[in-house]
């Protein structure tokens, strides 16, 4: 449960800060679309008054055959060039109209009622002067404008962008125009399909984050699922080998108690018996026996404190690990006959309780291998303090063994003494590492952590 709260602690903000960068993506691309599109209008529009200038010289030049031969009160030619410019149109709804320098109508095939009417005052709904505009511009070389005009096809109001040049010998002044409802009506339509489809993007795109969202969640708990499987059998195996040591330290503890106390006392109560006889009968010799039963009772007294101080060495908690270290050293040298020594440090006063006997239980597991299985003759115990950590190193001469075929298995820690050192120093965040190859002995290093040194 509490890594599924993890999981969702992660996942959750990764959620909607993913959401977050989606939904102002989608905002600033709007701004974009927009920005894009203005150039897109504005492109259209230069292109349109390019068309209207081009068709402002083919209209030129369709009556410059008339104009350029004609005078300034040449009425016959006027009359020509009205005629040309009356027939004149391009596309559907393109044609061109002329108005005379005071603003009076000669030309407009969309509209022929305003032929002959004075239009200079004329003003569209937003006050803009349109004949006085367009004449100026015409007068200044020639130019663009723009004004709201009546659609000949439909009497509807539209926006329309004309182009008027002069015909500066009869000053007349001859445009063209095109009205702009038609290219903002395309402009839109495009906005609104870009839009459609920059929301459809980001809809795929937010689902696609969902998708993965949900999987990365629905993997977690898999994970986690499969972690806790895994646990639980992992805790299964420790369980299974806390009672195999557990049922082992029994065995041996009886081993020892049948095999050396047992005996031990058996012969002491002989002993006992014997002198008691011997003083019943009023023999002379009743001390020997009774010496013989008082060596057996000191030697029973000495297993006992061998065995107690196996499972718990007094000395661990009196004086400290060194010394224990040593004293175990004393002993098992005494008993094997293997020569033991040991190098200790002063650093060892730093290091708590459940640490001194981790190391004490892992130097004496491997002195018990050393002596089930090494035939070793020299061994060394060492505890040194480095930059990384505390080590223990207990090497020796014997046999050594294939550690990557230890038990017939690839794992040099399936032997229950050497798994047992391992857990114990995973516990506290060490490792433990195995050197050995036959007829070249054997060396077990302990490493822990400089955390586990207790600062003053």
């Amino acid at each position: 449960m509490f890594r599924l709260k993890i999981l969702l602690l992660a996942v959750v903000p990764l959620f909607f800060a993913v959401s977050s960068i989606v939904f102002i993506l989608f905002f600033q691309s709007d701004d974009l679309i927009e920005e894009q599109l203005y150039r897109v209008e504005e492109n259209v529009l230069t292109s349109k008054a390019n068309e209207l200038k081009a068709y402002m010289d083919m209209a030129l030049k369709a009556v410059d055959h008339v104009y350029r031969n004609a005078n300034g009160d040449d009425e016959k030619a006027k009359e020509q060039v009205k005629a040309l410019l009356n027939q004149l149109t391009y596309g559907d709804e393109g044609y061109f109209f002329v108005y005379d320098g005071n603003g009076k109508g000669l030309v407009h095939p969309g509209q022929p009622e305003i032929v002959g009417l004075n239009w200079w005052g004329l003003q569209d709904s937003q006050g803009r002067m349109v004949i006085k505009e367009l004449t100026e511009r015409a007068r200044n070389g020639g130019g663009f404008y723009r004004y709201l005009w009546e659609k000949p096809e439909s009497d509807e109001i539209g926006e329309k962008l004309s182009y008027a040049v002069l015909l500066d010998k009869w000053d007349w002044m001859i445009g063209t125009g095109i009205y702009l409802d038609d290219i903002y009506r395309n402009i839109e339509a495009r906005k609104l399909d870009i839009r459609d489809r920059v929301q459809k993007a980001f809809m795929v795109i937010f689902t696609i984050a969902i998708v993965a969202l949900i999987g990365v969640f629905l993997s977690g708990i898999v994970i986690q699922l499969n972690e806790r499987k895994l646990a639980d059998t992992k805790l299964k195996e420790l369980t299974q080998r806390i009672v195999e040591f557990q049922e082992e330290e029994r065995g041996r503890v009886s081993r020892e108690l049948h095999d050396g106390i047992s005996q031990i006392l058996v012969s002491v109560k002989y002993s006992i018996e014997l002198a008691i006889d011997r003083i019943n009968q009023g023999a002379d010799n009743a001390i020997e026996p009774m010496e013989k039963g008082a060596n057996g009772l000191k030697q029973a007294i000495a297993e006992v404190r061998r065995i107690s101080r196996d499972l718990r060495p007094s000395v661990l908690d009196d004086i400290g690990l060194s010394a224990a270290l040593d004293s175990m050293s004393d002993e098992f040298g005494e008993r094997t006959g293997i020569d033991v020594s040991f190098k200790g440090h002063p650093f060892t006063k730093k290091l708590g309780a459940e640490i001194k006997t981790t190391l004490f239980r892992i130097a004496q597991e491997a002195l018990t291998n050393i002596e089930r299985h090494s035939g070793a003759s020299r061994v060394t115990i060492e505890l040194v303090k480095r930059v990384d950590g505390v080590r223990m190193i207990v090497s020796d001469d014997g046999v050594g063994f294939d550690v990557l075929r230890m038990d017939g298995r690839k794992n040099g820690f399936q032997g229950i003494g050497l798994r047992n050192m391992q857990e114990r120093l995973e516990f506290h965040g060490g490792e433990l590492t195995v050197w050995s190859s036959p007829d070249k002995g054997t060396v077990v290093e302990a490493r822990l952590p400089n955390s586990v040194l207790i600062v003053d």
